[in-house]
């Protein structure tokens, strides 16, 4: 690969290198030393001669052979020159540990933009990063202080952190819990390498198995999209830490859908459209990778808790429950294999979790036991519960596993109920993943059931031909023109008429028969029931008076004349409000599904997806996300209720998804709320619209619909 060299140089160059091994600039030489790199190293600093024993250059022009590496420690900006200087000399790659680049403002970034040009087609490692380390082959390019006790432990998980000092906790805190590392990476400002770049690399390294990553920001979506569907189909599971969850920028948003689908959730979507397993706390980032890389994934959520302490067990047990794990008891057959081990009298054998007291502390008891529990039927997974009495042995636990675990080929993890982390870490390295506490226990059971759950599939749409727009829809559309919109991808409205006056309204609402709804038309009040825009039945002798108060109301409100009115007519009783909904999120199209009405925003039952660009939701995926939602029993005849047209809610979800991939960055926002879906048979009616169109179109991919 392009930066294999990065990993494994045969020379590194240490520009600005010190005599000091105390200071920054000094450690890299220590820690190369340290580690016994074999290449050449060239120390540059024109104030001295030699460096811990190394010959020591004056300047770049003055080394002997161009370096595959240079570790570049000046200034921000020297380093600018200095990697000028390394790129004419043809070294391949630079790591940048100065800061005051694109982080530090408009300065800043113009800086970052003059390292780029002045680095060619070297690539560039930071700036403000504090390097790499290969801890497989011992290559460390970093000046962390964490690096200074040089027991790095070596184990299969790969780690990518857009913070340096996370890089740092990272590693000491791996070693403290025996889960052995491959390689670890600071991308930091990403003014070139990004993290995909990474994960694309350790997708193909065979010292990885899994790959850990401290997320502040995705920059380029579709890299990392083609990076994490390239790890996934290598074998090798993402667990991902994302900080910041601030959703401020959803308050600007003119749907509803753009405040309820904000960016955090907006992340949560795209991991789970390419599988990445997202870590909800620092410490998840070190537990699940401990898990990932040692045990099968998980078939069930079934789980058997094998202990000597009961109340051990039992925090286990509800741990698990209450994330949607089961604990069942044994099935008679297991039941009887478990008393046929065990000394007569002895353990609580009919329950779960399935207490065997000290009887635990016997080898041979406790591996038949564990061959029990893993042959079982009625179970896809075992946690063993170390007690007080098993913490000064863990390895009468983790023989016992290893000796059992063939047998079942299901997971097996270890929870050790004491405050005991070298006793858990021992078990690690043993190949026993073990954690001191119950929760993530239940963290690493989860990710092993997503790990082996495959990504939805989205769809390309195909076989529809490209709708043409009006030159004039631009910007915020009003009502009418947002649901035409919608009309040309399939997508029902409901009756209505466009009226300007009080005569017209009463007009139309007799022509309609029955009572209507009045409703304000404008481009610029998307929330017209906030401004006393909506009124609901009337009928063709009130609704003169009516439209004359709602435009004296609204113009108070917000100083603005409405554009014209609505008169529609009502839905039917018997139906169900949803909202349907796209927003344009950095990451992509943003799909949303929930309970619609005026309450939307408060109620908060939805759910999202990622749409990869030019992508459709199929079919399947589209009743998943109806399914998800707390409405779901009212759609699907909840206490005698009719059952809903939810064919026809797909249909219209897939339709939706397909508008959102035709139209691409075009399409800023969208959304139908309400989307009556009506008793089976009579489909779905959009009874309001929102959309808005970019002023200047973009072109994006031409794609048919599904």
């Amino acid at each position: 690969m392009a930066i294999e060299t990065l990993f494994n140089p045969r020379s590194i160059a240490v520009v600005g290198a010190s005599t000091d091994a105390t200071k920054t600039s000094g450690l890299p030489i220590k820690f190369l030393r340290q580690q016994g790199f074999a290449g050449a190293i060239y120390p540059v600093n024109p104030r001295v001669s030699e460096i811990d024993g190394l010959p020591c250059y004056a300047s770049i022009a003055a080394l002997p052979a161009q370096p595959d590496v240079a570790m570049v420690l000046l200034g921000a900006g020297r380093s600018v020159d200095a990697v000028r200087e390394l790129a004419a000399r043809g070294t391949q790659h630079a790591i940048v540990l100065a800061s005051g680049f694109g982080e530090a403002g408009e300065d800043g970034r113009q800086r970052q933009a003059m390292l780029i040009e002045a680095a060619g087609s070297m690539r560039i490692l930071g700036p403000n990063t504090i390097g790499l380390v290969n801890v497989t082959d011992g290559v460390p390019l970093s000046a962390s202080g964490a690096l200074a006790s040089g027991a790095f432990l070596k184990g299969p998980v790969g780690v990518v952190s857009q913070s340096g000092g996370i890089l740092g906790a990272l590693l000491s805190r791996a070693a403290a819990r025996g889960i052995g590392l491959s390689k670890l990476v600071s991308t930091s400002n990403e003014a070139d390498l990004e993290i995909a770049d990474f994960i694309d690399y350790l997708a193909d390294d065979p010292q990885t198995s899994v790959i850990a990553l401290y997320v502040e920001t995705i920059r380029n979506p579709a890299s990392f999209r083609c990076a994490a569907l390239k790890a996934r189909a290598a074998g090798k599971p993402i667990v991902a830490l994302k900080i910041g969850r601030s959703d401020a920028g959803a308050r600007a948003a003119a749907s509803h859908t753009g405040a309820m689908a904000g960016s955090d959730r907006a992340y949560d979507a795209f991991f789970r459209e390419l599988g990445v397993i997202r870590a909800q706390t620092f410490g998840d980032l070190i537990d699940i990778p401990a898990a990932l890389s040692t045990q099968p994934v998980l078939k069930g959520k079934r789980v058997a808790v094998l202990t000597s302490t009961g109340g051990a067990g039992t925090l286990v047990a509800d741990g698990l429950g209450l994330i949607g794990f089961e604990a069942p008891v044994p099935d008679s057959e297991t039941i009887e294999k478990l008393r046929a081990a065990m000394p007569d009298g002895h353990g609580a054998l009919d329950g779960n979790p399935i207490d065997i007291t000290l009887a635990g502390l016997q080898p041979d008891i406790l591996k038949r036991c564990i061959e029990s529990l893993l042959e079982s039927p009625s179970y896809d997974a075992l946690t063993v519960v170390v007690g007080s009495s098993s913490v000064a042995q863990p390895e009468l636990i983790s023989d016992a596993i290893r000796a059992a675990a063939p047998a079942g080929g299901k997971p097996v993890l270890a929870y050790v109920s004491p405050h005991a982390p070298e006793a858990a870490a021992r078990l690690t390295q043993q190949g026993v993943p073990a954690f001191n506490a119950p929760e993530a226990v239940a963290s690493a059971f989860c990710a092993l059931w997503i790990a082996g759950q495959l990504p939805p599939q989205a769809e390309p749409p195909a076989d529809r031909p490209v709708v043409d727009l009006p030159p004039d829809w631009q910007g915020s559309l009003n009502e009418t023109q947002a649901k035409a919109l919608f009309a040309k991808y399939g997508l029902p409205g409901v009756g209505e008429r466009v009226v300007s006056n009080p005569d017209d309204a009463r007009a139309a609402a007799a022509a309609f028969g029955g009572q209507v709804v009045l409703k304000i038309l404008s481009s610029t009040i998307t929330h017209k029931s906030d401004v006393g825009g909506v009124a609901v039945s009337l009928d063709a002798d009130s609704i003169a008076a009516r439209l004359g108060t709602m435009a004296s109301e609204v113009e108070t409100r917000t100083g603005i004349i409405p554009d014209g009115y609505l008169v529609q007519e009502m839905v039917p009783p018997g139906g169900l409000e949803l909202i349907l909904g796209c927003h344009r999120d950095p990451l992509g199209a943003v799909l949303l599904l929930g309970m619609g009405g005026v309450a939307a925003e408060l109620m908060q039952d939805t759910t999202i997806r990622l749409l990869a660009p030019g992508l459709a939701l199929g079919r399947d995926e589209a009743l998943v996300m109806a399914r998800e939602l707390k409405t779901w029993p009212l759609l699907d005849g909840y206490r005698g209720r009719p059952k809903l047209d939810v064919e026809a809610l797909v249909t219209s979800i897939v339709d939706f998804s397909a508008m959102v991939a035709q139209l691409g960055e075009r399409l800023v926002e969208a959304e139908i709320n309400p989307l009556f879906v009506l008793p089976v048979g009579q489909g779905v009616r959009a009874a309001d619209g929102v959309a808005v169109l970019q002023l200047q179109p973009v072109e994006s991919p031409s794609v048919g619909l599904d």
